[in-house]
């Protein structure tokens, strides 16, 4: 992730590295961390750590298929943040994901 040609000094982004391991997840659900960590441009020991805080506050589900892991999404459950703690995580899934 690096800054864009409209805000070259400004790095920041609307969404945090949580939103986009849930999004990508929503996207191919039996993906490996390795995979998850590349198509978000972060450390496998990061993805892992990031799905670990999603499964830990109830938004994933992890179950062993084999050698590998397939997660499922509770898409209502409400976000984090007080201020928009009245809406479940289904609407980002929904914008971002499809």
């Amino acid at each position: 992730m690096g800054s864009t040609p409209e805000w070259p000094d400004k790095p920041w982004t609307f969404l945090t590295n949580h939103a986009r391991v849930l999004i990508c997840i929503a996207r191919s659900p039996d993906l490996r961390v390795r995979d998850v960590a590349q198509e978000i441009g972060i450390t496998e020991r990061a993805a892992q750590l990031i799905i670990t805080d999603l499964e830990e506050a109830g938004y994933l589900t992890r179950v062993r298929v084999g050698r590998r892991n397939t997660y499922t999404i509770n898409a209502d459950r409400p976000f984090r943040h007080p201020a928009e703690a009245d809406h479940d995580v289904q609407a980002l899934i929904e914008l971002f994901a499809d």
